[in-house]
């Protein structure tokens, strides 16, 4: 098996074509090559060999993809931090990963591995190298996603896993030589690295990093690259279908975009493609899946209100609780089997072995299939909130606010918002005499949460509601919060 999208296995046809761009730097497919070797040559004489995993703490850059592409030029793997993290969540994912270098922009940063500063990257190979040998059981990457414990997990994808959602995607897309994407989406989370970047590089075409989402400078730069697709979360179609139509540009050369990672309206869909003249695709899919596993058609019907269906390569089903398969119209739990689906949880066997079984991801979402296979996404069986795209798990930040000495239980969920879909709100009792503020709460979680992550609101109570069973009763929370939207 060929891993077409490593630079070197790319034909010495494309070597003067352009592979990345980002807004300070264009490199053709050759010049890719020649700096990936360049910067595995540093990851070697830092100790970096096969079966390492090299930590990427960095803002989108081509630099970043450099690293990661480096590491698998060695046999090792990536994990991709973000870097608006903070100490403790960099250090936590960075510890768990067992990372044995750190590729970012600060050059201070401690997290008790070696660092080497993206300004300090070669541009040439400095020695000889080894034979590139990475094969499709390697790791390649290491994606953080958080589960029901709280604390992220390490999803292992390897380069067959990649090299088959990549060429799945670009099967779907009709990708080709002539395709540019624009790259929008934080490279942190397998959407970008896939959909954006490596699809496009197997097909031949171009990549253009924007460091930032901002409707102007994406709108300027769909127009100046000539932009054939992109792909993006709702928030950010919710932000061009805001701008006055004389300061939409030329988008002429888009021949389609995606929209993912989080519920969209149709009334977003149908203004976005009425304002732009392209079509938008829904997906959906999940990081241990590799990323996408269903996809509204490009070419043939797309049923508003569904994610589509099933990838080529991959089966997607319904089921029961009790294991077997639900019947057409039946909600059941989405359920997902292909070559995409992950190796597993890192160094986490039970949560693999519930999450997987008999080959079958299981994705905790409830959906129905109709008769053409179109899947509807009913409800989420975990209590996962999708900001804007981005997934918080309401047990993290409970694991925050709880640690305060005054607070005896904490519950988040997922407020409505017009614009970001969902927002995180706490509840908190504390313990009987003891008093905290909303205020000093807050500031707890600035200390150890990511912006995207802080409730919105904070509101102190004398209890939370209980089910039967004595757990919290989150949809009972989740009630005042859709009546006062």
């Amino acid at each position: 098996m060929t891993i077409e999208y490593l630079p070197w296995h790319r034909p010495a046809m494309l070597s003067d074509r352009v592979c990345m761009r980002d807004t300070k730097v264009e490199l053709t497919y050759s010049e890719v090559a020649q700096r990936v070797d360049a910067v595995a040559g540093q990851f070697a004489a830092a100790g970096v060999g096969r079966g390492d995993v090299v930590a990427v703490m960095l803002a989108n850059q081509v630099e970043l993809l450099l690293g990661i592409m480096a590491a698998w030029r060695l046999g090792a793997a990536a994990t991709p931090v973000n870097p608006v993290f903070t100490a403790n969540e960099a250090s936590y994912q960075i510890a768990d990963s067992a990372a044995k270098l750190l590729l970012t922009a600060d050059p201070g940063a401690g997290y008790g591995v070696p660092v080497l500063p993206a300004g300090e990257l070669n541009t040439r190979p400095s020695g000889a190298l080894p034979a590139p040998d990475t094969r499709p059981d390697d790791l390649a990457l290491l994606i953080y996603t958080s589960g029901s414990t709280g604390r992220p997990k390490g999803v292992m994808l390897d380069h067959a896993n990649l090299a088959a959602m990549a060429t799945s995607i670009g099967d779907a897309m009709k990708l080709g030589p002539d395709d540019n994407c624009l790259l929008v989406l934080p490279l942190f989370h397998v959407n970008a690295i896939l959909v954006s970047c490596l699809a496009p590089i197997m097909a031949q075409g171009q990549v253009t990093i924007l460091p930032r989402f901002a409707p102007d400078t994406f709108l300027t730069a769909l127009s100046r690259y000539r932009a054939t697709y992109f792909s993006a979360v709702p928030t950010i179609y919710a932000r061009l279908a805001e701008l006055p139509r004389g300061r939409l540009g030329d988008t002429s050369s888009v021949r389609f975009a995606v929209c993912g990672a989080a519920p969209v309206s149709a009334e977003l869909l149908r203004r976005s493609e009425s304002r732009f003249g392209f079509p938008i695709i829904e997906g959906y899919g999940l990081t241990e899946g590799t990323c996408a596993s269903t996809i509204n058609p490009l070419d043939s019907e797309r049923k508003p209100g569904t994610v589509g269906v099933a990838l080529p390569g991959q089966q997607v089903a319904t089921m029961r609780p009790d294991g077997s398969f639900a019947a057409t119209g039946e909600p059941g739990e989405v359920v997902i089997k292909g070559p995409n689906v992950m190796r597993g949880y890192l160094n986490r066997p039970q949560a693999t072995a519930a999450s997987i079984v008999d080959g079958w991801l299981h994705t905790g979402d409830v959906g129905v299939l109709d008769a053409d296979g179109y899947l509807t996404l009913v409800d989420r069986i975990k209590d996962l909130i999708i900001r804007g795209g981005e997934n918080i798990y309401p047990k993290e930040i409970e694991s925050v606010l709880t640690r305060h000495d005054a607070v005896l239980e904490a519950a988040v969920i997922g407020a409505p918002h017009e614009v970001y879909g969902e927002v995180p709100t706490a509840y908190v009792v504390t313990y009987p005499d003891a008093s905290v503020t909303a205020d000093e709460l807050l500031e707890l979680c600035r200390r150890d949460l990511t912006k995207v992550k802080i409730p919105t609101a904070i509101h102190i109570v004398p209890a939370l509601p209980k089910n039967a069973v004595g757990k919290t009763d989150k949809p009972a929370l989740r009630a005042p919060a859709r009546i006062t939207r």
